[in-house]
């Protein structure tokens, strides 16, 4: 939270609120984290904890500790050191960073910028040449996974970003050009670190000389209200490699998953973006894992704040956890070192608190290290 802190100070408030805010009342933000709390670690003494092992294995790549980093858009706009930067803090720490089909970096670029595992997050759009384009360009990039993000059938109300005028590139009113002005720093990067922030991966679709607020129309045009369980194993079809569905909350949509032929499933609310008032992922995690655990891998995305809560997930049977402010606020606060070392400090709470849980490898953390709230 320090590094909230850091990124509500040195970003104008429109990219701030976009990173910090969600949807409507925000009651699903808060309850992601705060759902964390109906559950208790129960530590066992007198083992030897001397040589800890936090690594683990998911979405086929062996990683130092279960934790991903999850896609987010428009790091540009945060820090000029961008996806790039954000993906570099990723392997410095030794674990996987997806890259959003709304990035303001190339495919290719993240690829050469990091040797780290990478994932693609996509969408079955309308066009569905682009999808097949994206799934063709991260076969030639050697990226790890495919991970599709299903719960956007269309935008949550963001009312944060309403009041603020948040767009890419910003289109602001005068209040916010003022708030740009007293950000100094920020307006001297985004001047001085040219090309403009914009979806990147999306702009040659756009008609030539339209402005970048046109490829948002066009992304925002492109969201697929018609698309069903037969789109998703049609791009599974697609894809050669481990391939996650992201955006599950409910027993019946997980099993659909496993029945497609899904390797994994990311039980999410979109980090409380979409749909305000919906389960936390922690809340229907242990659901999820009984119904098909034994089938598919699960990740538990949403409201990891510290390294206790990543040990919460593993103990119902969670073979990792993801975040995606857990690193941006670092990004935006300090570029890639302020991800780095956001990462770095998640990562050591991990290893500190199965020294004191009493597990020395990932394994350990099992459902008796668990119990529910009376």
């Amino acid at each position: 939270m320090d590094f909230r802190d850091l990124a509500e100070k040195r970003l104008p408030a429109p990219m701030f609120h976009y990173i910090d805010g969600a949807a409507e009342d925000e009651w699903t933000y808060r309850q992601n984290t705060s759902a964390f709390e109906q559950f208790e670690l129960v530590p066992r003494f007198l083992v030897d904890v001397d040589k800890i092992d936090t690594s683990t294995t998911v979405l086929g790549q062996k990683i130092d500790w279960p934790f991903i980093c999850s896609p987010t858009g428009y790091h540009r706009l945060f820090h000029p050191d961008g996806e790039n930067g954000a993906a570099r803090a990723a392997a410095r720490t030794g674990t996987i960073f997806c890259l959003s089909t709304i990035s303001t970096t190339l495919i290719e670029d993240v690829a050469k910028a990091s040797e780290g595992p990478k994932v693609f997050q996509i969408y079955v759009l309308k066009d569905r040449s682009l999808s097949q384009e994206y799934i063709q360009r991260c076969k030639d990039a050697n990226y790890d996974a495919l991970c599709l993000t299903v719960d956007v059938p269309s935008n949550g109300r963001r009312e944060r970003d309403l009041v603020t005028g948040m767009t890419v590139p910003p289109k602001l009113g005068l209040s916010g050009y003022m708030n740009i002005a007293r950000h100094i720093n920020w307006s001297f990067n985004y001047i001085t670190h040219p090309p403009t922030p914009s979806m990147v991966n999306l702009e040659h679709k756009v008609p030539a000389g339209s402005s970048s607020m046109s490829v948002m129309d066009f992304m925002n045009s492109q969201f697929d209200r018609t698309v069903t369980w037969k789109d998703a194993a049609w791009m599974i079809e697609q894809w050669d490699k481990p391939f996650a569905i992201k955006g599950i909350l409910s027993v019946e949509d997980a099993k659909m998953a496993v029945e497609v032929g899904a390797s994994a499933i990311m039980v999410s609310n979109h980090g409380g973006r979409q749909m305000d008032g919906c389960p936390a992922p922690i809340e229907v995690l242990g659901d999820i894992i009984d119904a098909v655990g034994d089938q598919i891998e699960v990740i538990l995305d949403g409201g990891v704040r510290r390294g206790t809560h990543i040990l919460k997930a593993l103990s119902m049977g969670a073979k990792a956890c993801m975040g995606g402010r857990a690193y941006l606020y670092g990004l935006a606060a300090a570029g890639e070192e302020g991800a780095y070392r956001s990462l770095k400090l998640l990562k050591d709470e991990v290893q500190n608190n199965m020294t004191l849980l009493g597990c020395t490898k990932v394994d350990d953390i099992t459902p008796d290290r668990l119990r529910r709230v009376q």
